[in-house]
Parts: C-alpha cells; structure tokens; sequence
C-alpha cells in the first residue's frame, strides 16, 4: 500500500488463538483510527467479530477509544476479556 503506515498489532489469548499468530505487521492508510483498524480486523478475521463487544485496543499501551489517529511503527494490542479468580 503506497504511503501506508504499518503498525505492530499485537493479539492476545482468544484473538491470538482466532488470528493464528500473536503479532501481526499490518499497513494502513494514513489518518486511520482505532475503528478503522477494528474494521480491517474484522473483515481479515471474521470470527475475531464475534467478540466485537468485549475486544479492547490499546495503542502503545494504552487503552485508546475508536477516534484515536494511529501513526508509524504504533503498537497495537488487541485485548479479549480477561477472567480472574
């Protein structure tokens, strides 16, 4: 993609065993968000969908909201629900 920015998409536990692979180098168009890059997600990885509601995304680890501008080399981590005991 020309003039794409790439990021590292990190996944964890069930996004991890949906996508096949913990880490993903992923290139994007300039001026995309978080919800821009939970759509491309998606649609790679539809049963990642499925957990659409509970999937939580931090960029350079911190939680980021689906406005949040993603620029070069960002390291995104896709969290699933965590349960504890």
């Amino acid at each position: 993609m020309t003039g794409a920015i790439n990021l590292r998409v990190l996944c964890f536990a069930a996004a991890r065993d949906i996508v096949g692979e913990p880490e993903l180098a992923w290139a994007i168009a300039p001026g995309a968000t978080v919800a821009t890059l939970r759509a491309a997600l998606f649609a790679r990885y539809p049963s990642l969908a499925e957990h659409a509601r509970s999937l939580r995304f931090a960029v350079n680890g911190e939680y980021a909201k689906d406005d949040r501008l993603l620029g070069e080399e960002d390291e995104v981590a896709v969290i699933p629900p965590v349960a504890g005991g």
